[in-house]
């Protein structure tokens, strides 16, 4: 397996398409704009899937599932929210089709429905009209409910993982007694979309809140985590919503309080999507291939065997059986690749799906009672006793995670600016990178800078010190510090 990955300093984006299909990620479906998820990219969602499903479940949150239609009129009752979505609605019409003997396959005029439905682009709407029915007394609060589906929202323009018509994610929607639980559940999500990104991905986040004009359509803030990507864009990772009371209004959710008086629920929704396959991807991928964070890799560790006849095949196998049950025993996940293809394809192979570690054994090995192992972050190539692997492999793994982050950490730090004025700031945004500067607070002053740059705010960062700076493009004291940077 030749690599013929165009380099990243010459086409990005053109490697980041060929990496996805070389790699057996995905590829596109038939209709524009969706995507298949290969199954090693379906291994990858599950393991980034069952990691965070594993974190909501111990603060108390629990999975339902809620439907994939929508009545158009559910989206009219929320004017915000229905005017941020409105463009990008799949809506069903009719019904059936029937067979034509001019035209072929059409659809029949007489199943033409009497209220459209949508085609869910997220679950607000049918989630808070079964919350008024569930929902009468303190009591029933809170409610913490997550769900794993899909959803549309029809994309113009696509890119596989980062930007599809039809995508996965989890959509978290909690219903709360006080303003106070709505607030500190969006921000204990948050904390736990920093820790997957973070601790799991090996991918380093900025967390803050957006400016009014970047938050989602329907809610009173929106806090969220910002990745640096290779090409020095950031990505937006995943995103916590307070809704305040808007939605309780909207769909009459009310509550009797504890003193007997009545009261709208207060209300949170929380999202992240296989776009977290495309962060992983843009932060840790190099000219070779992936390299995926062992934590979440389908495969930690893949073994490929070097024999030249049945002989050599048979050694193999008894030298590697206690090895493979003994990692296996440590949870270690493992793939043995007995393919006909010559050693350097499947190393090829290998290093293009970002497998952690591969471990090399031939005749050679066996006479020395060692196996040779390689890191694919590095490069490295060591050589072990068979007595040492059992210990060393965790040990690796861990450091491999640990080393990813650290690389992440250090170019989107290195990349990461403070300017004082505007030329500054256009100077770098032609090449790309983070710029943490002053901002008036003024929507016309975010917008101008987006006409001139196609820059956005990415996040107010919580750690932001607006003190002593002025706004980078108007020069009057700023009213936040923030984080710009063009974005996927």
């Amino acid at each position: 397996m030749k690599n013929k990955l165009p380099k990243q300093n010459i086409n990005f984006s053109e490697w980041y398409t060929q990496i996805v299909k070389k790699a057996g990620l995905a590829d596109y479906g038939p209709v524009k704009g969706t995507m298949v998820i290969k199954p090693y990219g379906f291994q990858l969602w599950e393991n980034i899937k069952d990691s965070f499903d594993s974190m909501i479940k111990k603060t108390g949150h629990v999975n339902a599932y809620f439907p994939l239609f929508i009545p158009k009129s559910f989206l009219a009752k929320e004017a915000e929210h229905v005017e941020g979505f409105a463009k990008e609605c799949a809506i069903v019409t009719h019904t059936r089709l029937k067979n034509d003997k001019k035209n072929g396959v059409v659809i029949d005029p007489k199943s033409k429905l009497e209220e459209e439905i949508i085609v869910r682009p997220t679950s607000e709407t049918v989630i808070w009209s079964m919350y008024k029915k569930w929902i009468q007394s303190y009591r029933d609060l809170p409610i913490l409910i997550n769900q794993w589906a899909n959803v549309v929202r029809w994309e113009m323009k696509t890119r596989l993982f980062l930007r599809t018509s039809e995508f996965l994610w989890q959509e978290g929607h909690t219903a709360h007694e006080t303003k106070e639980e709505a607030k500190k559940e969006t921000l204990d999500i948050l904390e736990l979309y920093r820790q997957l990104a973070e601790d799991y991905l090996a991918v380093p986040v900025f967390t803050g809140v957006k400016t009014d004009s970047e938050k989602f359509a329907g809610a009173e803030k929106t806090y969220c985590i910002e990745a640096m990507m290779g090409d020095k864009r950031a990505l937006q990772a995943g995103t916590s919503h307070n809704l305040g009371q808007n939605f309780a209004k909207a769909f009459d959710v009310k509550f009797q309080t504890k003193d007997n008086k009545e009261e709208f629920v207060w209300a949170t929704s929380w999202g992240v999507s296989t776009r977290l396959i495309g962060a992983v991807i843009l932060t840790h991928g190099d000219d070779i291939g992936l390299r995926i964070p062992p934590k979440i890799a389908p495969v930690q560790i893949v073994i490929v065997p070097i024999s030249k006849n049945d002989d050599d095949e048979k050694a193999i196998k008894l030298f590697l059986s206690s090895i493979i049950k003994s990692l296996k025993m440590a949870g270690v996940r493992i793939h043995v690749d007995w393919t006909n293809n010559s050693p350097g394809y499947k190393f090829n192979e290998w290093e293009m799906k970002g497998v952690p570690l591969r471990m090399e054994v031939g005749p050679r090995d066996i006479e020395n009672n060692k196996v040779v192992l390689v890191r694919r972050d590095l490069g490295e190539k060591m050589f072990l006793s068979k007595q040492d692997v059992l210990s060393a492999v965790p040990k690796l793994l861990e450091e491999i995670q640990n080393n990813l982050f650290i690389q992440a950490k250090k170019f989107r730090d290195i990349n990461t600016h403070s300017v004082s004025t505007y030329d500054e700031f256009c100077s770098i945004m032609k090449t790309g990178g983070f710029i943490r500067c002053g901002w008036d607070g003024s929507s016309k002053t975010e917008l101008k800078i987006k006409e001139d740059t196609k820059a956005t705010i990415r996040c107010i960062p919580f750690d932001e010190k607006p003190e002593d700076l002025c706004c980078v493009f108007s020069g009057k004291p700023a009213k936040h510090e923030v984080i710009f940077a063009k974005a996927y």
